[in-house]
């Protein structure tokens, strides 16, 4: 059988590649972020896939990354025997065959152990320390373990997640956003729509005069949704994506940028920013309306937590959150002589709960030692945290054409 096959790598400047504007696939800034770390740790080594012209077919988050990065080169696999139509249905392809995959869940496990123990953080793979296990006679943990809310939460990181599209704003979140945005455009009366909603079709909504459209769209299609309530004169205040806001609608909406961090009724945490056609402010920042949206969010993070309590063990007590040790680079060594293996503390056992992993209790010796270790890695943490926050703040300069086009705005005044 005859294959098509591509033979050509380039590498191209990121600011000369064209990424595709139809582009379903949606990246979460904690995605982007998480894209970010991996070109650091392991460098540009998945080239993007690019047509003859320039135009993206795969690879726009790690394009989106390396930009925040500062990155300016991009390995490139020119793909050019694709007709329009089959570049289409690629783009597509490239994600979603990739989420019909599933887990080896022993393998995975195998494979996360051993990451974590050559001292690699397994974040940068897209997991948490949560996600690591350790299989006992062929049972996770224990049976008690299996029930315990802990467990429960490990077994959900495996479920299929809805995307951006998907998740469906929690009452609270809304009714905050509604609320002021009534008051900033002077909304009162006004009839307020809501037409995303699963299988909703917002072009075949009717739109009677002097409505608004406040809602949360889908993201991936959020430029065509502007552009279409535009041309048609509908007012809308929408939610958008914090990490693109200014980049949806070219620049032609009046924008609010937020940068809060919502957690969705699906459990999706997703950075937010507005946009409008509304008022006479291109970008304006609004206090009141990020202080009213994390009120909500809080009370909802609260529920959550509240539902999935962590916990906290005496000094005595070791469980495999002890690996963050690694980690920050604090050595600790425990001798046998020291420790007794448990699953659970005798207050647990009365309350049906376990050690997340089973855990260890520790001499007063022992005790002290993984006490300093803690506290040396946490200093660790903080001092790295304080490097990187001032690695990461560049600057960056106007050019000339820029200044000149400056000194032009506001009817040329400065």
């Amino acid at each position: 059988m005859s294959v098509n096959m591509t033979q050509r790598l380039e590498i191209r400047k990121i600011s000369d590649l064209i990424p595709y504007e139809r582009n379903a696939r949606t990246h979460s800034p904690a995605q982007i972020d998480q894209l970010r770390r991996s070109l650091r740790e392991f460098g540009f080594v998945t080239p993007v896939l690019i047509d003859s012209a320039g135009n993206v077919i795969a690879g726009h988050g790690r394009l989106e990354a390396a930009k925040l990065e500062g990155i300016e080169e991009a390995p490139c696999v020119l793909v050019e025997h694709l007709s329009e139509a089959q570049r289409r249905a690629y783009i597509l392809a490239d994600n979603r065959l990739a989420e019909a995959a599933g887990w080896d869940k022993a393998m995975l496990s195998s494979e996360l152990l051993a990451i974590h123990g050559d001292g690699l953080d397994i974040s940068l793979a897209g997991f948490e320390d949560a996600d690591l296990r350790i299989e006992d006679s062929g049972h996770f943990w224990d049976e008690e373990a299996e029930t315990s809310e802990e467990y429960e939460a490990f077994v959900e990181k495996f479920k299929p997640k809805l995307t951006t599209d998907d998740c469906y704003t929690p009452a609270n979140i809304y009714a905050a956003v509604q609320s002021w945005a009534v008051a900033r455009y002077g909304l009162q009366g006004a009839e307020i729509l809501r037409p995303f909603y699963p299988g909703g079709d917002y072009q075949a909504t009717e739109y009677p005069e002097g409505c608004v459209v406040i809602d949360n769209p889908p993201f991936s299609i959020l430029s065509e949704i502007c552009a279409w309530y535009d041309e048609h004169g509908v007012r809308y205040f929408l939610f958008c994506p914090a990490m693109t806001t200014f980049s949806i609608n070219s620049g032609r909406c009046n924008y609010l940028p937020c940068g809060l961090s919502v957690m969705f009724d699906n459990g999706a945490e997703i950075g937010i920013s507005f946009l409008t056609n509304m008022g006479d402010c291109k970008i304006e920042i609004a206090p009141d309306l990020y202080a009213a949206v994390d009120a909500a969010n809080r009370i909802n993070l609260r529920a959550v937590k509240a539902e999935l309590p962590t916990y906290s063990y005496p000094v005595n007590v070791v469980s495999v959150a002890i690996n963050k040790l690694a980690k920050w680079g604090a050595p600790l060594q425990i001798h046998a002589a020291d420790v007794q293996f448990i699953r659970h503390l005798d207050a647990q056992k009365d309350a049906g709960k376990a050690i997340y992993g089973g855990g260890f209790l520790i001499s007063e010796k022992a005790a002290a030692e993984k006490a300093a270790a803690e506290k040396a890695a946490a200093e660790k943490a903080a001092a790295e945290k304080a490097a990187a926050e001032k690695a990461a703040a560049g600057v960056w300069r106007l050019s000339d054409r820029e200044r000149t086009l400056i000194a032009s705005l506001g009817g040329g005044h400065g």
